[in-house]
């Protein structure tokens, strides 16, 4: 299995090794002893799927409290997967990151807690596969524009209108917002 840190360092780009033949294929997903010496130290508590037709982008989403660290992976077809860091002190705070998956590279992308998580499909049809790392909150889940203006995310969109966004995702708040929210919940909690 090949681990590397993306343009955000916490964010890890992970390329199992396919041992395939005619019959098939097989693949190591997940090896808790070669994720922690990659410094992914991660218990997972929630595994989810879904399924969305091309066109379809889902995000920017986070959880204001029971953050969710998630190990995505793509199982048929395509999607541009995009992680943006909402850590507030971190070096790399508002940066984005995005990568290809999909069934034919077999990558997968660590999106550790603090992150919004989004991905838009460019395939026909995706099967989008995550491990969580938190339980889902839908009281603390929060979305993000997914063009917002400071973000400037490049997802590739040629027709913004063509864009198939739940009713959430289309009231989805602004950058600015968001972090004034996160800035707000951090001083409460401590």
């Amino acid at each position: 299995m090949k681990i590397t840190e993306t343009r955000i360092p916490d964010v890890k780009l992970i390329e199992p090794k396919v041992f395939g033949d005619e019959r098939g294929f097989f693949m190591e997903t997940w090896n808790d002893k070669v994720f922690k010496k990659a410094g992914i130290n991660a218990t997972f508590v929630q595994d989810n799927h879904s399924r969305s037709v091309q066109n379809t982008l889902r995000g920017l989403h986070y959880q204001i409290k029971q953050p969710q660290g998630k190990l995505v992976r793509v199982t048929l077809g395509a999607v541009f997967d995009v992680a943006v860091d909402l850590r507030i002190n971190s070096p790399n705070f508002g940066h984005w990151v995005g990568e290809y998956l999909s069934e034919e590279n077999s990558r997968m992308l660590w999106v550790p807690p603090g992150f919004a998580h989004g991905f838009l499909v460019i395939s026909d049809t995706a099967d989008f596969q995550y491990k969580c790392t938190d339980f889902y909150a839908p009281e603390y889940e929060r979305s993000i524009r997914w063009n917002d203006p400071v973000l400037k995310v490049n997802w590739g969109v040629i027709k913004p209108e063509a864009l198939l966004l739940s009713v959430k995702d289309k009231e989805a708040q602004g950058f600015e917002k968001a972090i004034d929210e996160l800035r707000k919940t951090a001083v409460a909690n401590s």
